[in-house]
């Protein structure tokens, strides 16, 4: 009898004995592998780009409400203590500024220098006048005063004309500080000031005035304002466009 092939044998069953079904876990000992174990092959791991993920588009609605708010009140932060944007209402302030002119007002300014002659400034109403309000119309309020479609009641914008001590008086149409005549070229045409004074500023005060005299009420009415009282100095026509220019 012809002696079997132990090479071919060998080299027939070394692939069959060796070959292990897709997925399966690898032993040293091709009879310690049971063929019902469900091994796990790092080959049938999700990739990461295989999870499925939320549409871009869903997760900005979902934060777009997020984002406004904190928008809001980054613009009452500035507003409150940097710079404010002031809407102009009234005639009060012609030529220099017009009726729905937006201005800036930097309340920083007189943080780091002195308040000078010539200053348009922004305060507090002297007269005390302010109405009380409700929690909500006083959150409606500063949101409209933070984007400048809304001026405070309770504020004026004028010129400052007399510094502490100043002796101020009108006399035949012309304002005279400290007996020298002011020369005035941001007036009105139509400007018409009676006579008034002679009044002296008192320390730590300030003679504020229109540049629209026929149409307002200013510290001819109502004297001298502190300086507590003085919110910022107007630097810029911001709005609209075609009026913009430094103050």
């Amino acid at each position: 009898m012809t002696e079997p092939d132990l090479h071919s044998t060998v080299g027939d069953a070394a692939p069959e004995a060796l070959s292990y079904p897709p997925g399966r876990g690898v032993s040293q000992d091709p009879d310690l592998v049971d063929p019902g174990d469900d091994v796990e092959s790092p080959a049938a791991e999700v990739m990461p780009d295989e999870v499925e993920q939320e549409p871009h588009h869903k997760s900005f609605w979902r934060e777009l409400p997020v984002l406004i708010l904190v928008a809001l009140l980054i613009a009452v932060v500035i507003k409150t203590f940097v710079v404010q944007a002031f809407w102009i209402p009234s005639s009060s302030m012609e030529n220099t500024l017009l009726i729905n002119d937006r201005v800036l007002v930097n309340k920083l300014s007189y943080d780091f220098g002195d308040i000078g002659r010539g200053d348009i400034i922004v305060f507090d109403d002297p007269r005390g006048t302010q109405e009380r309000e409700s929690v909500p119309e006083s959150i409606v309020r500063n949101l409209a005063e933070s984007i400048g479609v809304s001026t405070p009641k309770s504020e004026f914008i004028k010129r400052v004309v007399g510094l502490p001590g100043d002796t101020i008086e009108v006399r035949g149409g012309v304002v005279r500080v400290n007996g020298e005549p002011l020369d005035e070229d941001y007036l009105h045409p139509r400007s018409n000031m009676p006579d008034y004074g002679p009044q002296t500023v008192p320390p730590g005060t300030y003679f504020v005035m229109d540049d629209n005299r026929n149409s307002s009420q200013d510290s001819r009415f109502f004297g001298p304002i502190e300086e507590e009282s003085i919110v910022g100095r107007a630097f810029i026509v911001l709005w609209p466009p075609s009026r913009w220019s430094g103050l």
